[in-house]
């Protein structure tokens, strides 16, 4: 598993020149990175009489942002599963008519998985987005710039995945599922931006 690698491995195995892992997985595993930040924000104000107004708060976020780090280690590796996935039906024999027309459905359905699974990402980091946001805004502010660098590494593990979304819908032929998909990106992208202009608001370092 991807997420069982040291951090030297994990980037000697992006870096080999191969497909596997990419942009995907490691948008994931960004937006990963900027959970466990907001959890550590989180940790670092909850039981601390200075801001015991916000601890019950800052506890329900700890415990949201340790559910997201899990799932989001786990999609690195479903993400890899669903390039893969792509790959090998693009491998399968087309010398007769029925060999053509398994491997085009293969190839699409496919696709359609490597189309879902990185708006899952996106969704995710978006909510990571927000975690950070309030450990930004109402955590302890001698943490607000790791608060910071997690909400960061979340827009950009957003927008990374929304590329691999795009990326992935031009070979999409059921032209519904394209546009339902691309509509959810420009909405998970919209947020995005409107979340980032108040979280930054928040920063004055």
């Amino acid at each position: 598993m991807l997420a069982d690698m040291t951090v030297s491995e994990l980037l000697e195995k992006t870096a080999a020149g191969t497909p596997v892992p990419g942009g995907g997985s490691l948008s994931a595993m960004a937006a990963a990175v900027g959970a466990a930040l907001a959890q550590m924000v989180a940790g670092l104000t909850a039981g601390r009489k200075a801001f015991a107004a916000v601890t019950p708060e800052m506890n329900e976020l700890a415990e949201k942002a340790r559910r997201l780090r899990r799932d989001l280690l786990a999609d690195m590796d479903r993400d890899a599963a669903a390039y893969t996935a792509v790959m090998e039906a693009f491998r399968l024999p087309r010398e007769t008519a029925e060999e053509k027309s398994h491997r085009t459905e293969a190839i699409q359905q496919a696709t359609r998985e490597a189309a879902r699974v990185p708006l899952a990402v996106a969704e995710k980091a978006l909510d990571v987005m927000m975690l950070a946001g309030t450990a930004v805004a109402k955590g302890n502010p001698n943490a607000i710039s790791d608060g910071a660098v997690g909400a960061m590494l979340a827009r950009a593990a957003l927008q990374g995945a929304l590329f691999n979304v795009k990326i992935n819908l031009r070979d999409i032929r059921d032209e519904a599922f394209a546009t339902r998909l691309s509509a959810e990106a420009e909405a998970l992208d919209a947020r995005a931006r409107a979340l980032e202009t108040t979280i930054l608001s928040h920063i004055n370092l």
